[in-house]
């Protein structure tokens, strides 16, 4: 009787504590994206509030046509030899930020001060 108690209350931790991991990988780290080219912020957007738009990032003559729309941001064109950043879709959650290495181009979820969240 006490193992199966014990197993149970085992199991329904290990269950929670992968709810958990989901949640924290799934959900969006930050409102606010960045667009960072040739490792300088050009642009800070908060994603819950933008205006639909399209805009321009210029990087040595070539350029990469970034999309903000329904709160989401993405490379929806660009003059780069793979169009890698393109097919990376819109930004998610996973933390995993958009990158045109060609084009010195990332676009990426703010980084949140945890102690200002907490506090």
């Amino acid at each position: 009787m006490k193992y199966k108690l014990l197993i149970g209350l085992v199991a329904a931790i290990f269950l929670l504590g992968i709810a958990g991991s989901m949640a924290v990988l799934l959900s969006r780290p930050s409102d606010k994206a960045e667009i960072v080219s040739d490792g300088v912020v050009v642009r800070t957007v908060d994603l819950s509030s933008a205006p639909d738009e399209i805009f321009e990032i210029e990087y040595e003559g070539r350029t990469n046509t970034v999309e903000i729309s329904g709160g989401r941001i993405r490379v929806k064109d660009a003059e780069c030899p793979d169009h890698t950043c393109m097919h990376m879709g819109w930004l998610k959650g996973s933390g995993t930020p958009i990158v045109c290495l060609p084009n010195h181009l990332v676009i990426r979820f703010a980084e949140t001060d945890v102690d200002a969240v907490a506090g």
